[in-house]
């Protein structure tokens, strides 16, 4: 079996990189530009349900009833993953967690739930304004778990925001 390599990579150079897929994606994506649809009923119960996996948690683990799908979620989530309440072989929780994640997101920038189809297929995503760019909340967390980061989601929200920022007035 062979193994990956890895280069390590720092936050500024990751944000850079993620600033250059995104204009690249708007760049190349003209042929393959992704298809964005509202979420019907059966897409919110989908959502609702990988909330509720991380509530379930939350309520067992920290005696909390409800997220506010606010900032004010972030600090419990922070903890959530600060105790490595889910392995990165949990997949559909650290999946789960970017839907909590991504609701602090919508409610702090010009995103919204929509579904997104494209080559990797149709999922959940966050659509900014009425534009192509997007945030796959579901892997936000999860790819950085996964390589073992460690997940600094106030810094994740802020970097989200200078790069949404930086989009926009390239685009202006």
């Amino acid at each position: 079996m062979q193994h990956a390599r890895f280069r390590i990579v720092t936050p500024k150079k990751l944000w850079s990189w993620l600033a250059v897929w995104i204009f690249v994606g708007l760049a190349l994506g003209q042929s393959s530009e992704p298809k964005f649809r509202e979420l019907t009923p059966a897409d919110r119960e989908r959502l609702a349900r990988q909330r509720a996996v991380v509530l379930a948690v939350v309520k067992q683990r920290y005696r909390t009833a409800a997220f506010a799908r606010s900032r004010k979620d972030l600090p419990i989530l922070q903890r959530l993953l600060d105790e490595k309440a889910f392995s990165k072989s949990q997949f559909y929780e650290l999946q789960s967690s970017g839907v909590v994640f991504g609701d602090v997101l919508a409610s702090e920038l010009p995103l919204r739930w929509v579904m997104i189809s494209d080559e990797f297929g149709t999922d959940p995503t966050l659509r900014f304004k009425n534009t192509s760019i997007n945030i796959n909340a579901l892997t936000i967390i999860s790819k950085r778990v996964e390589r073992d980061e460690n997940v600094d989601l106030e810094a994740l929200l802020g970097k989200t925001r200078d790069a949404l920022a930086a989009a926009e007035k390239k685009f202006r």
